[in-house]
């Protein structure tokens, strides 16, 4: 399985996110935030960083790189976008993905590994996990919080579209309901804050609860063939 990592200008975790699709067995392609198409690629990575500087605001200048175009037509036929930290806000400005992330409650940057609660498995890059199950991961991150109108929270509430949340007392930013990643309604485009490629290395710290984003939909295309 191809799995399309794109560098942004400031991008900083692209070559983490290659290196954990090929630790998971799939092959990583380099996408540009020039590239007109992605490349026939079975997949897309939205890496974290600091894409574009992140001038205006995190994410809004990204969103209107002219591969999100692509990644949006390619979103739209049900291709599996997963969105990190940096990705996660480029989702949201380009309305992928519904809310926002502000700046952290407390205004600080956070760098620690938080506990995360799968909430919903049935999306294409969380389905190697169970529902309730527990994982670490590491966040690194000023504009962390996630927001979003309570009719939005509700309705992403209702429709089982809350992907994770921090485990009680441990929400590192102030997320609203403690959310830390979010799906579309096709449950093919993923978006959170911490980092699952920088948790894939048992041999490294952070260990290796990240693996499960990438197997999910490396093992559901070979499933598919």
């Amino acid at each position: 399985m191809r799995v399309g990592v794109v560098t942004f200008p400031g991008s900083l975790d692209d070559r983490d996110a290659v290196r954990a699709v090929e630790m998971c067995g799939g092959e990583g392609v380099a996408l540009w935030h020039d590239d007109a198409d992605v490349k026939g690629v079975d997949a897309v990575v939205l890496p974290g960083g600091f894409s574009y500087g992140d001038y205006l605001r995190c994410g809004a200048v990204a969103h209107r790189a002219p591969v999100m175009a692509a990644i949006a037509d390619f979103a739209a036929q049900g291709g599996p976008v997963l969105g990190i930290c940096n990705g996660f806000q480029v989702l949201c400005e380009a309305g992928l993905l519904p809310g926002a992330l502000l700046r952290n409650e407390h205004l600080r940057f956070v760098c620690r590994d938080v506990p995360l609660v799968v909430e919903t498995a049935d999306t294409a890059w969380t389905a190697d996990y169970r529902p309730g199950e527990v994982l670490v991961v590491p966040a690194k991150h000023g504009e962390g919080r996630y927001y979003a109108d309570e009719a939005t929270l509700d309705r992403l509430e209702a429709e089982g579209r809350v992907v994770l949340r921090y485990a009680a007392g441990r929400n590192p930013n102030g997320s609203l309901r403690d959310i830390a990643g979010i799906t579309n309604e096709g449950r093919n485009v993923v978006g959170l804050m911490p980092h699952p490629e920088h948790a894939v290395d048992p041999a490294l710290i952070g260990g290796s609860d990240g693996q499960g984003f990438f197997r999910s939909v490396i093992e559901r295309a070979a499933t598919s063939v």
